[in-house]
């Protein structure tokens, strides 16, 4: 594949192509899009257009979604990976940060890379499905001054994260996730998909929301989850994607449930830290 970044290229990779290509092995398998049941090769598209319609306004989703607590929950992600090229290595750090497509995760991780190890060399790949969310990240990319040779080491590329067909295996040394994965057809796929790009010794990270387990504050939390449609018709003109992606945080796999996946796709050392009493969890694995 051609090395173009949408800074350099001022479109989006050549891979846009294959934006819906990617269907489900039998396209009589069914699931889920929220509460809806639906065929498992329609459900990239009905989350592409979700977030095409929250592209423009996906901090101002985020924030509503976690009362801003979302900022924090990734600074703490951010710090608590703590990666960047140390002194003593030769070669940079390969970042892959999946469904990141407004960029925020990239810019973090690079930053923190920067700041705490002096590392202005590792590189990392923006992929996302939606190329209305990957165009937020390029404008938040093309604001910063502060990242050195920005346009040689950040790639935004449109992909499917269940097969990232443009990723070589054995390739990267962190997959980030961040707030992504539920939206996956298949997430299990996609789990699979993050164990071949990585290298041995590379390590998975993701940030989603989760399951809270005290009950009192769980029925709270249920109670402001639907009024979450509400405010996103107020403050976006958009019910329904707000509507989705509260359902779509119910349908998640709990906790333990999402580490055994995340074993069974090969995965060693897997563990997880909730945040905010589960409303979100970080999970993390290693490829040995």
């Amino acid at each position: 594949m051609p090395n173009r970044s949408l800074f350099k290229a001022g479109i989006v990779s050549p891979s846009l192509r294959r934006f819906n290509s990617n269907k489900t092995e039998d396209t009589d398998k069914f699931t889920h899009f929220g509460y809806k049941t639906v065929k498992a090769d329609e459900k990239e598209k009905l989350v592409g257009g979700v977030f095409s319609s929250v592209a423009t306004s996906y901090d101002l989703m985020n924030d509503v979604m976690s009362l801003g607590i979302h900022r924090l929950w990734k600074q703490h992600f951010i710090a608590k990976l703590d990666a960047g090229k140390r002194l003593h290595s030769a070669e940079p750090l390969h970042f892959i940060d999946v469904a990141g497509g407004s960029g925020d995760i990239a810019q973090g991780l690079l930053e923190h890379a920067k700041e705490k190890f002096g590392d202005e060399v590792s590189t990392v790949d923006v992929v996302d499905i939606n190329a209305d969310m990957l165009n937020e990240g390029v404008k938040r990319f093309k604001s910063l001054d502060n990242i050195k040779n920005k346009e040689e080491r950040v790639r935004f590329l449109v992909q499917n994260g269940e097969t990232l067909e443009d990723i070589p295996s054995n390739s990267k040394d962190v997959y980030t996730v961040s707030f992504g994965i539920r939206n996956f057809t298949n997430i299990q796929k996609g789990l699979d998909t993050a164990y071949r790009v990585l290298k041995p010794g590379g390590i998975f990270f993701c940030l989603e929301f989760s399951k809270v387990e005290n009950p009192i504050i769980s029925m709270g939390y249920q109670q402001w989850s639907k009024a979450l449609p509400v405010f996103g018709s107020i403050l976006a003109n958009d019910y329904d994607s707000y509507e989705y992606l509260v359902q779509s945080i119910e349908k998640f796999p709990a906790q333990e449930d999402f580490k055994s996946m995340i074993e069974k796709a090969g995965f060693k050392c897997c563990g997880y830290e909730n945040l905010t009493f589960g409303v979100a969890t970080i999970h993390w694995g290693i490829k040995v």
